[in-house]
Protein backbone atom coordinates (compact mmCIF):
# COMPACT_ATOMS: atom_id res chain seq x y z
CA UNK A 1 0.00 0.00 0.00
CA UNK A 2 1.61 3.41 -0.82
CA UNK A 3 0.79 7.01 -0.05
CA UNK A 4 -1.82 9.61 -1.09
CA UNK A 5 -0.95 11.22 -4.63
CA UNK A 6 0.03 14.68 -3.16
CA UNK A 7 0.41 16.37 -6.86
CA UNK A 8 -1.21 16.32 -10.40
CA UNK A 9 -4.26 17.71 -12.14
CA UNK A 10 -8.11 16.63 -11.16
CA UNK A 11 -8.66 13.24 -12.32
CA UNK A 12 -11.32 12.59 -14.56
CA UNK A 13 -15.02 11.46 -12.01
CA UNK A 14 -15.18 7.83 -11.84
CA UNK A 15 -16.91 5.53 -14.00
CA UNK A 16 -19.69 3.37 -12.34
CA UNK A 17 -17.19 0.44 -13.02
CA UNK A 18 -14.24 1.78 -11.34
CA UNK A 19 -16.21 2.17 -8.17
CA UNK A 20 -18.06 -1.00 -8.63
CA UNK A 21 -15.21 -3.31 -6.35
CA UNK A 22 -14.78 -0.39 -3.95
CA UNK A 23 -18.59 -0.56 -3.22
CA UNK A 24 -18.55 -4.19 -2.83
CA UNK A 25 -15.57 -4.14 -0.54
CA UNK A 26 -17.42 -1.32 1.73
CA UNK A 27 -19.91 -3.92 2.10
CA UNK A 28 -17.60 -7.02 2.57
CA UNK A 29 -16.04 -5.08 5.33
CA UNK A 30 -18.93 -3.70 7.20
CA UNK A 31 -19.50 -7.60 7.40
CA UNK A 32 -16.69 -8.13 8.34
CA UNK A 33 -16.86 -5.91 11.23
CA UNK A 34 -20.01 -7.08 12.52
CA UNK A 35 -18.70 -10.59 12.80
CA UNK A 36 -15.85 -9.32 14.51
CA UNK A 37 -18.25 -7.64 17.17
CA UNK A 38 -20.43 -10.67 17.46
CA UNK A 39 -17.81 -12.43 18.92
CA UNK A 40 -17.13 -10.23 21.70
CA UNK A 41 -21.04 -10.41 22.39
CA UNK A 42 -21.10 -13.94 22.15
CA UNK A 43 -18.41 -13.76 24.75
CA UNK A 44 -19.34 -11.34 27.11
CA UNK A 45 -22.89 -13.13 27.84
CA UNK A 46 -21.48 -16.32 29.27
CA UNK A 47 -19.27 -14.56 31.52
CA UNK A 48 -21.35 -15.41 34.50
CA UNK A 49 -21.78 -19.08 32.95
CA UNK A 50 -17.52 -19.58 33.17
CA UNK A 51 -17.49 -17.75 36.79
CA UNK A 52 -20.13 -20.35 37.98
CA UNK A 53 -18.77 -23.11 36.52
CA UNK A 54 -15.04 -22.54 37.81
CA UNK A 55 -16.76 -20.66 41.12
CA UNK A 56 -14.52 -17.70 40.81
CA UNK A 57 -14.33 -14.82 43.11
CA UNK A 58 -14.36 -11.41 41.49
CA UNK A 59 -11.20 -10.41 41.91
CA UNK A 60 -10.34 -13.73 40.24
CA UNK A 61 -12.90 -13.65 37.54
CA UNK A 62 -10.81 -9.48 37.29
CA UNK A 63 -7.40 -11.28 36.68
CA UNK A 64 -9.10 -13.30 33.94
CA UNK A 65 -10.73 -10.18 32.49
CA UNK A 66 -7.90 -8.52 32.11
CA UNK A 67 -5.66 -11.15 29.88
CA UNK A 68 -7.76 -10.38 26.96
CA UNK A 69 -6.37 -7.19 26.80
CA UNK A 70 -2.96 -8.17 27.47
CA UNK A 71 -3.05 -10.55 24.61
CA UNK A 72 -4.13 -7.85 22.26
CA UNK A 73 -1.60 -5.36 23.33
CA UNK A 74 1.35 -7.75 22.64
CA UNK A 75 -0.19 -9.22 19.09
CA UNK A 76 -1.33 -6.35 17.52
CA UNK A 77 2.16 -5.27 16.20
CA UNK A 78 2.45 -9.05 14.73
CA UNK A 79 -0.42 -8.23 12.08
CA UNK A 80 1.55 -5.63 9.66
CA UNK A 81 3.79 -8.74 9.45
CA UNK A 82 0.73 -10.90 8.69
CA UNK A 83 -1.08 -8.26 6.32
CA UNK A 84 2.56 -7.83 4.46
CA UNK A 85 3.11 -11.38 3.91
CA UNK A 86 -0.42 -13.17 2.82
CA UNK A 87 -1.74 -9.57 1.49
CA UNK A 88 -4.73 -7.78 2.96
CA UNK A 89 -8.03 -10.51 2.29
CA UNK A 90 -6.07 -13.43 3.22
CA UNK A 91 -4.90 -12.04 6.73
CA UNK A 92 -8.21 -10.44 7.50
CA UNK A 93 -9.79 -14.20 6.88
CA UNK A 94 -7.44 -15.91 8.70
CA UNK A 95 -6.91 -14.07 11.73
CA UNK A 96 -10.95 -13.59 11.89
CA UNK A 97 -11.22 -17.23 11.54
CA UNK A 98 -8.99 -17.98 14.18
CA UNK A 99 -10.93 -14.97 16.68
CA UNK A 100 -13.96 -16.82 15.64
CA UNK A 101 -12.61 -20.64 16.76
CA UNK A 102 -11.05 -19.11 20.15
CA UNK A 103 -14.41 -18.12 21.12
CA UNK A 104 -14.51 -21.63 22.30
CA UNK A 105 -12.18 -21.95 24.75
CA UNK A 106 -12.76 -19.77 27.51
CA UNK A 107 -15.93 -21.86 28.35
CA UNK A 108 -13.65 -24.96 28.23
CA UNK A 109 -11.00 -23.71 30.46
CA UNK A 110 -10.95 -26.14 33.77
CA UNK A 111 -9.27 -24.16 35.90
CA UNK A 112 -8.16 -20.28 36.62
CA UNK A 113 -4.78 -20.49 35.22
CA UNK A 114 -6.10 -22.60 31.97
CA UNK A 115 -8.99 -19.89 31.82
CA UNK A 116 -6.47 -16.89 31.52
CA UNK A 117 -4.14 -18.32 29.04
CA UNK A 118 -7.38 -18.92 27.12
CA UNK A 119 -8.41 -15.62 27.23
CA UNK A 120 -4.83 -14.70 26.39
CA UNK A 121 -4.99 -16.59 22.97
CA UNK A 122 -8.07 -15.02 23.07
CA UNK A 123 -7.32 -11.39 23.39
CA UNK A 124 -4.19 -11.60 20.77
CA UNK A 125 -6.60 -13.48 17.97
CA UNK A 126 -8.81 -10.22 18.18
CA UNK A 127 -6.48 -7.98 18.03
CA UNK A 128 -4.37 -9.35 15.39
CA UNK A 129 -7.97 -9.51 13.56
CA UNK A 130 -8.46 -6.07 14.42
CA UNK A 131 -5.85 -3.96 12.83
CA UNK A 132 -6.09 -6.13 9.90
CA UNK A 133 -10.02 -5.56 9.61
CA UNK A 134 -8.94 -1.37 10.32
CA UNK A 135 -6.50 -1.41 7.75
CA UNK A 136 -8.80 -2.74 4.92
CA UNK A 137 -11.67 -0.13 5.84
CA UNK A 138 -8.91 2.70 5.78
CA UNK A 139 -7.47 1.45 2.18
CA UNK A 140 -11.26 1.07 1.11
CA UNK A 141 -12.69 4.23 2.35
CA UNK A 142 -9.57 6.14 0.80
CA UNK A 143 -10.98 3.96 -2.72
CA UNK A 144 -14.15 5.35 -1.97
CA UNK A 145 -12.95 8.98 -1.29
CA UNK A 146 -15.25 9.52 2.06
CA UNK A 147 -15.80 7.88 5.00
CA UNK A 148 -16.78 4.98 6.57
CA UNK A 149 -15.20 4.39 9.35
CA UNK A 150 -17.27 5.24 12.22
CA UNK A 151 -20.00 3.26 10.09
CA UNK A 152 -17.55 0.08 10.09
CA UNK A 153 -17.23 0.52 14.09
CA UNK A 154 -21.14 0.97 14.10
CA UNK A 155 -21.42 -2.50 12.40
CA UNK A 156 -19.10 -4.10 15.18
CA UNK A 157 -21.75 -2.73 17.81
CA UNK A 158 -24.72 -3.98 15.67
CA UNK A 159 -22.84 -7.59 16.00
CA UNK A 160 -22.26 -7.12 19.55
CA UNK A 161 -25.51 -6.36 20.16
CA UNK A 162 -27.68 -9.29 17.88
CA UNK A 163 -24.68 -12.02 19.04
CA UNK A 164 -25.47 -10.92 23.01
CA UNK A 165 -29.23 -11.11 22.48
CA UNK A 166 -28.75 -14.40 21.49
CA UNK A 167 -26.09 -15.15 24.28
CA UNK A 168 -28.73 -13.35 26.54
CA UNK A 169 -31.37 -16.41 24.87
CA UNK A 170 -28.97 -18.77 25.42
CA UNK A 171 -28.73 -18.04 29.53
CA UNK A 172 -32.33 -17.86 30.14
CA UNK A 173 -32.90 -21.19 28.53
CA UNK A 174 -29.44 -22.45 31.04
CA UNK A 175 -28.26 -23.74 28.16
CA UNK A 176 -24.46 -25.36 28.14
CA UNK A 177 -22.19 -22.44 27.21
CA UNK A 178 -19.50 -24.59 26.05
CA UNK A 179 -22.62 -25.99 23.67
CA UNK A 180 -23.38 -22.70 22.57
CA UNK A 181 -20.61 -20.81 22.14
CA UNK A 182 -18.47 -23.68 20.03
CA UNK A 183 -22.07 -23.44 17.41
CA UNK A 184 -21.95 -19.69 17.68
CA UNK A 185 -18.46 -20.01 16.66
CA UNK A 186 -18.46 -22.37 13.68
CA UNK A 187 -21.10 -20.26 12.05
CA UNK A 188 -19.27 -17.07 12.60
CA UNK A 189 -16.06 -18.88 10.99
CA UNK A 190 -18.57 -20.43 7.91
CA UNK A 191 -19.57 -16.30 7.73
CA UNK A 192 -15.79 -15.27 8.31
CA UNK A 193 -14.97 -16.91 4.92
CA UNK A 194 -18.00 -15.88 2.98
CA UNK A 195 -17.64 -12.20 3.73
CA UNK A 196 -13.87 -11.85 3.62
CA UNK A 197 -13.99 -12.78 -0.10
CA UNK A 198 -15.28 -9.57 -0.96
CA UNK A 199 -12.24 -7.73 0.20
CA UNK A 200 -9.97 -6.17 -1.92
CA UNK A 201 -6.65 -8.64 -2.25
CA UNK A 202 -3.98 -6.04 -1.02
CA UNK A 203 -0.34 -6.66 -1.42
CA UNK A 204 2.96 -4.94 -0.44
CA UNK A 205 4.78 -3.84 -3.46
CA UNK A 206 6.88 -5.78 -5.26
CA UNK A 207 10.68 -5.73 -3.41
CA UNK A 208 9.67 -3.61 -0.83
CA UNK A 209 11.07 -4.68 3.43
CA UNK A 210 8.60 -7.11 5.68
CA UNK A 211 8.24 -5.31 8.92
CA UNK A 212 10.00 -6.70 11.89
CA UNK A 213 8.08 -8.71 13.88
CA UNK A 214 7.93 -6.17 17.08
CA UNK A 215 8.36 -2.34 15.78
CA UNK A 216 7.94 0.74 17.46
CA UNK A 217 4.87 2.89 15.92
CA UNK A 218 5.48 5.99 14.24
CA UNK A 219 5.32 8.80 16.54
CA UNK A 220 3.00 10.50 15.04
CA UNK A 221 0.58 7.44 15.08
CA UNK A 222 1.42 7.80 19.40
CA UNK A 223 -0.46 11.63 19.41
CA UNK A 224 -2.97 10.41 17.40
CA UNK A 225 -3.41 7.02 19.80
CA UNK A 226 -3.60 9.61 22.56
CA UNK A 227 -6.87 10.80 21.30
CA UNK A 228 -7.90 7.65 20.94
CA UNK A 229 -7.27 7.09 24.57
CA UNK A 230 -9.04 9.85 26.08
CA UNK A 231 -12.04 8.33 23.93
CA UNK A 232 -11.55 4.74 25.17
CA UNK A 233 -11.03 5.79 29.10
CA UNK A 234 -14.50 7.63 28.77
CA UNK A 235 -15.99 4.25 27.26
CA UNK A 236 -14.36 1.62 29.41
CA UNK A 237 -15.27 3.66 32.23
CA UNK A 238 -19.08 3.98 31.13
CA UNK A 239 -19.42 1.02 30.09
CA UNK A 240 -18.39 -0.82 33.48
CA UNK A 241 -19.53 1.67 36.09
CA UNK A 242 -22.49 3.46 34.92
CA UNK A 243 -24.23 0.67 36.90
CA UNK A 244 -22.80 0.91 39.67
CA UNK A 245 -22.83 5.00 39.34
CA UNK A 246 -26.65 5.17 39.00
CA UNK A 247 -27.51 2.60 41.69
CA UNK A 248 -24.86 3.66 44.56
CA UNK A 249 -24.54 7.03 43.65
CA UNK A 250 -28.64 8.33 42.30
CA UNK A 251 -30.39 4.94 44.27
CA UNK A 252 -31.61 3.66 41.06
CA UNK A 253 -33.01 0.03 41.24
CA UNK A 254 -31.21 -2.71 39.91
CA UNK A 255 -33.56 -2.64 37.02
CA UNK A 256 -32.75 1.05 36.00
CA UNK A 257 -29.02 0.73 36.57
CA UNK A 258 -28.93 -2.25 34.04
CA UNK A 259 -30.85 0.01 31.51
CA UNK A 260 -27.63 2.82 31.81
CA UNK A 261 -25.75 1.05 30.01
CA UNK A 262 -28.38 -0.09 27.37
CA UNK A 263 -28.73 3.33 26.53
CA UNK A 264 -25.04 4.68 26.31
CA UNK A 265 -24.34 0.97 24.05
CA UNK A 266 -27.41 1.97 21.45
CA UNK A 267 -26.57 5.52 21.69
CA UNK A 268 -22.67 4.75 20.34
CA UNK A 269 -23.96 2.06 17.81
CA UNK A 270 -26.57 4.80 16.53
CA UNK A 271 -24.10 7.54 16.59
CA UNK A 272 -21.69 5.36 14.52
CA UNK A 273 -23.77 4.33 12.06
CA UNK A 274 -24.84 8.10 11.04
CA UNK A 275 -21.27 9.43 11.84
CA UNK A 276 -19.73 9.01 8.31
CA UNK A 277 -22.64 11.49 7.51
CA UNK A 278 -21.55 14.03 10.41
CA UNK A 279 -17.86 13.90 9.34
CA UNK A 280 -18.58 14.23 5.75
CA UNK A 281 -20.43 17.43 6.08
CA UNK A 282 -18.27 18.78 9.20
CA UNK A 283 -14.79 17.24 8.05
CA UNK A 284 -12.89 14.96 11.40
CA UNK A 285 -11.76 17.74 13.48
CA UNK A 286 -15.05 19.79 13.93
CA UNK A 287 -16.80 16.79 14.23
CA UNK A 288 -14.47 15.61 16.88
CA UNK A 289 -14.26 18.76 18.45
CA UNK A 290 -18.49 18.83 18.75
CA UNK A 291 -18.39 15.09 19.54
CA UNK A 292 -16.19 16.48 22.44
CA UNK A 293 -18.53 19.08 23.63
CA UNK A 294 -21.38 16.58 23.31
CA UNK A 295 -19.49 14.02 25.70
CA UNK A 296 -18.53 15.96 28.04
CA UNK A 297 -21.61 17.74 28.51
CA UNK A 298 -22.75 14.05 29.47
CA UNK A 299 -19.86 13.60 32.08
CA UNK A 300 -20.77 17.35 33.63
CA UNK A 301 -24.52 15.67 33.85
CA UNK A 302 -23.54 12.62 35.39
CA UNK A 303 -21.01 14.23 37.80
CA UNK A 304 -23.98 16.82 39.02
CA UNK A 305 -26.98 13.84 39.00
CA UNK A 306 -28.43 13.19 42.32
CA UNK A 307 -30.89 11.26 39.98
CA UNK A 308 -31.53 8.61 37.34
CA UNK A 309 -33.06 11.25 35.35
CA UNK A 310 -29.84 13.34 34.82
CA UNK A 311 -27.42 10.69 34.88
CA UNK A 312 -29.13 8.31 32.59
CA UNK A 313 -29.50 10.93 29.93
CA UNK A 314 -25.48 11.78 30.50
CA UNK A 315 -24.33 8.81 29.92
CA UNK A 316 -26.21 8.52 26.70
CA UNK A 317 -24.23 11.95 25.82
CA UNK A 318 -21.36 10.61 26.93
CA UNK A 319 -21.97 7.03 24.20
CA UNK A 320 -22.81 9.96 21.64
CA UNK A 321 -20.13 12.17 22.13
CA UNK A 322 -17.06 9.36 21.81
CA UNK A 323 -18.74 7.23 19.00
CA UNK A 324 -16.78 8.77 15.96
CA UNK A 325 -13.29 9.46 17.90
CA UNK A 326 -11.84 6.20 17.57
CA UNK A 327 -13.17 5.17 14.26
CA UNK A 328 -11.19 8.44 12.99
CA UNK A 329 -8.17 7.77 15.17
CA UNK A 330 -8.07 4.51 13.02
CA UNK A 331 -8.47 6.32 9.69
CA UNK A 332 -6.06 8.99 10.45
CA UNK A 333 -3.34 6.52 11.47
CA UNK A 334 -4.19 4.63 8.71
CA UNK A 335 -3.19 7.90 6.21
CA UNK A 336 0.89 7.68 8.06
CA UNK A 337 3.78 6.45 5.86
CA UNK A 338 3.83 3.51 3.86
CA UNK A 339 2.80 0.77 6.32
CA UNK A 340 -0.46 1.67 7.55
CA UNK A 341 -1.00 -1.52 9.35
CA UNK A 342 2.00 -0.86 11.35
CA UNK A 343 0.96 2.50 12.36
CA UNK A 344 -3.33 1.59 12.93
CA UNK A 345 -1.38 -1.02 15.42
CA UNK A 346 0.63 1.59 17.12
CA UNK A 347 -3.21 3.58 17.74
CA UNK A 348 -4.93 0.30 18.24
CA UNK A 349 -2.22 -0.67 21.54
CA UNK A 350 -2.57 2.61 23.08
CA UNK A 351 -6.52 2.45 22.93
CA UNK A 352 -6.67 -0.62 24.14
CA UNK A 353 -4.45 -0.04 27.25
CA UNK A 354 -6.53 2.89 27.66
CA UNK A 355 -9.84 0.09 28.05
CA UNK A 356 -7.74 -2.09 30.03
CA UNK A 357 -6.60 1.02 33.03
CA UNK A 358 -9.90 3.03 32.89
CA UNK A 359 -11.65 0.19 35.15
CA UNK A 360 -9.10 0.09 37.25
CA UNK A 361 -8.72 3.75 37.44
CA UNK A 362 -11.88 4.79 38.05
CA UNK A 363 -12.27 2.09 40.79
CA UNK A 364 -8.98 3.18 42.40
CA UNK A 365 -10.30 6.98 42.14
CA UNK A 366 -13.71 5.90 43.87
CA UNK A 367 -11.73 4.01 46.91
CA UNK A 368 -10.07 7.44 47.57
CA UNK A 369 -12.65 10.20 47.08
CA UNK A 370 -15.66 8.63 45.51
CA UNK A 371 -17.55 7.82 42.27
CA UNK A 372 -18.81 11.81 41.68
CA UNK A 373 -14.88 12.44 41.56
CA UNK A 374 -13.70 9.85 39.16
CA UNK A 375 -16.10 10.30 36.64
CA UNK A 376 -14.99 14.13 37.15
CA UNK A 377 -12.07 12.71 35.50
CA UNK A 378 -13.54 11.32 32.26
CA UNK A 379 -15.25 14.40 32.11
CA UNK A 380 -11.83 16.17 31.95
CA UNK A 381 -10.55 13.74 29.40
CA UNK A 382 -13.47 14.24 27.03
CA UNK A 383 -13.17 18.03 27.48
CA UNK A 384 -9.15 17.16 26.02
CA UNK A 385 -11.13 16.00 22.42
CA UNK A 386 -11.91 19.65 21.79
CA UNK A 387 -8.25 20.68 22.17
CA UNK A 388 -6.12 17.60 20.37
CA UNK A 389 -8.86 17.38 17.65
CA UNK A 390 -6.47 18.71 15.22
CA UNK A 391 -4.15 15.41 15.48
CA UNK A 392 -7.17 13.98 13.66
CA UNK A 393 -6.76 16.12 10.49
CA UNK A 394 -5.35 13.10 8.62
CA UNK A 395 -8.58 11.76 8.61
CA UNK A 396 -10.43 14.50 6.47
CA UNK A 397 -11.69 12.87 3.60
CA UNK A 398 -9.64 15.38 1.30
CA UNK A 399 -6.30 15.20 3.85
CA UNK A 400 -3.14 14.91 1.59
CA UNK A 401 -4.45 15.35 -1.92
CA UNK A 402 -5.74 18.72 -4.09
CA UNK A 403 -8.99 17.37 -5.62
CA UNK A 404 -10.38 15.67 -2.70
CA UNK A 405 -8.62 12.60 -1.39
CA UNK A 406 -6.98 10.01 -3.68
CA UNK A 407 -9.47 9.00 -6.24
CA UNK A 408 -10.69 5.84 -6.94
CA UNK A 409 -9.71 5.42 -10.12
CA UNK A 410 -6.06 6.43 -9.03
CA UNK A 411 -6.02 3.69 -6.48
CA UNK A 412 -7.63 1.25 -8.56
CA UNK A 413 -4.60 1.77 -11.19
CA UNK A 414 -1.87 1.17 -8.74
CA UNK A 415 0.93 -0.49 -9.46
CA UNK A 416 1.84 -1.40 -6.25
CA UNK A 417 -1.04 -4.00 -5.36
CA UNK A 418 -3.03 -6.83 -6.71
CA UNK A 419 -6.82 -6.25 -6.52
CA UNK A 420 -8.72 -9.37 -7.45
CA UNK A 421 -12.12 -9.68 -8.30
CA UNK A 422 -14.18 -11.40 -5.36
CA UNK A 423 -15.15 -13.84 -7.91
CA UNK A 424 -11.36 -15.12 -8.62
CA UNK A 425 -8.92 -16.85 -6.64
Amino acid sequence: MTDHLTAGPPLDPPSDATLERPRRARASIGLVFAVHGAVSGSFVTRIPWIQDRLDLSPGQLGLALVMPAIGSSLAMPLAGRFVHRYGGRAAVRGLLSLWCLALTLPALAPSLPVLCLALLAFGATAGMADVAMNAQGVEIEQRLGRSIMSGLHGMWSVGGLLASAFGILAAHRDLDARLQLAVTALVLLGLAQLVSRGLPDLRAAEGEEEPPRFALPPRSSLVIGLVGFCAVFAEGASMDWSGVYLKDVTGASATMAAASYTAFALTMAVSRLAGDAVIRRLGAVRATRISGAIATTGGVLVVLADSPALAIPGFALIGIGIAVVVPLAFAAAGRIGTNPSQAIAGVATVTYTSGLVAPAIIGALAQATSLTVSFGVVAALTFALLLSAGALRRAEPDAGHPTGGEHPAAAAGRPTEKVITPSSK
